[in-house]
């Protein structure tokens, strides 16, 4: 893990300042980029967010589907956490915290829009960051590339009719067409460019797929930095007469990392998977595709809605909340083995 992706937050931090200074300094620039859209699809964030999430996707390789077998519990207790419990328990902790304990210091106009942000954010597993968090705990690489294989998978079906179930149960309409436009934008088309891009590097030879991946890593941190300056930009004024939203909106969203990886790591331990499958297993289960979730709730609410702005709280909490359970994981084998 580098230092520029270690302090992650840091920088995400230093975006959010910048984006909201930038926002009140020049406002009429911010709000020409932010009609330069098509179809709902801000350009210049999709442009972005493209460059964010095609990087990531060329390290998937999908022939390693044929692993699954090898570790089919620890896939098994992914899988559920990941489709079964995390989307289902954010739209409980958003239902709890946004719509009743937390409503009186929320915009009431918001209320809505922010649950929708924490559900877009839970309906995705992370299929990027989970090689560094892999990585860190010394998981097994065949689980880990296997896992995301098979996730990445099922998103692409999954994914829209699960978001569209969560937020009819929350009682917000969302259009069918723009939703789809989303997952054919931001899942579909970037799996099948990054995939074409894989396979010409690959020809290449392995060394030659190697350096590139070193070379356009940095682009998925860099869009991902811009974006927040523009998103921020466009938001500044509603945080400004709100600072408390952000670290409102955070606490549902380390309750559910917290308690995925809990829940996953436990149930791997149960079943005796081996705690380099468990490991992985946990960070699969808990981080989320914050790429897509932002990508989704610009395109389904817009570029200043409180949905966008709960996708990027995603973002600012979660590199430090997942070095937290590398750190449990890690120093907790001991006591996992011991079963």
């Amino acid at each position: 893990m580098s230092t520029f992706e270690r302090f992650l937050t840091i920088w995400v931090f230093l975006c959010i300042v910048a984006g909201i200074a930038l926002g009140q300094l020049f406002p009429n620039v911010f709000q020409s980029i932010a009609q330069i859209e098509i179809a709902q699809v801000n350009l210049p964030v999709g442009l972005l967010i493209w460059v964010m999430i095609i990087p990531m996707l060329v390290k998937v390789d999908f022939s390693s589907l044929s692993e699954v077998r090898r570790h089919s519990r620890g896939i098994g207790v992914t899988l559920f956490v990941n489709w079964l419990v995390k989307p289902f328990s954010m739209a409980f902790l958003g239902w709890l915290f946004i719509r009743h304990l937390f409503a009186d210091l929320l915009p009431p106009d918001q209320l809505d829009s922010y649950i929708a942000g924490l559900i877009l954010l839970a309906a995705a597993p992370c299929t990027a960051m989970v090689f560094v968090w892999s990585r860190l705990t010394g998981g097994d690489p065949l689980f880990t590339l296997s896992q995301v294989a098979l996730n990445d998978s099922i998103m692409v079906v999954a994914f829209a009719p699960l978001v569209a179930l969560l937020l009819g149960i929350s009682a917000i309409t969302v259009p069918w067409d723009t939703l789809l436009t989303s997952v054919v934008l931001y899942i579909v088309v970037p799996v099948i460019l990054a995939q074409l891009w894989r396979k010409a590097l690959l020809k290449k030879g392995e060394a030659v797929f190697n350096a590139a991946l070193e070379t356009i890593g940095p682009w998925s941190i860099a869009a991902l930095l811009a974006t927040l300056v523009l998103l921020f930009a466009f938001q500044g004024e509603a945080i400004l007469k709100q600072p408390l939203v952000i670290a409102l909106l955070a606490v549902p969203i380390l309750i559910q990392v917290v308690f995925n990886s809990a829940l996953a790591y436990w149930l791997n331990r149960v079943l005796g998977e081996k705690h380099n499958v468990a490991c992985p297993s946990a960070l699969i289960g808990a981080s989320n595709f914050f790429e897509l979730a932002v990508a989704a709730a610009i395109s389904l609410f817009g570029l200043h809605s409180g949905a966008a702005l709960a996708t990027v709280v995603g973002v600012l909490i979660e590199v430090p909340i997942m070095l937290l359970v590398v750190y449990v994981v890690n120093n907790s084998k001991q006591w996992y083995e011991r079963a």
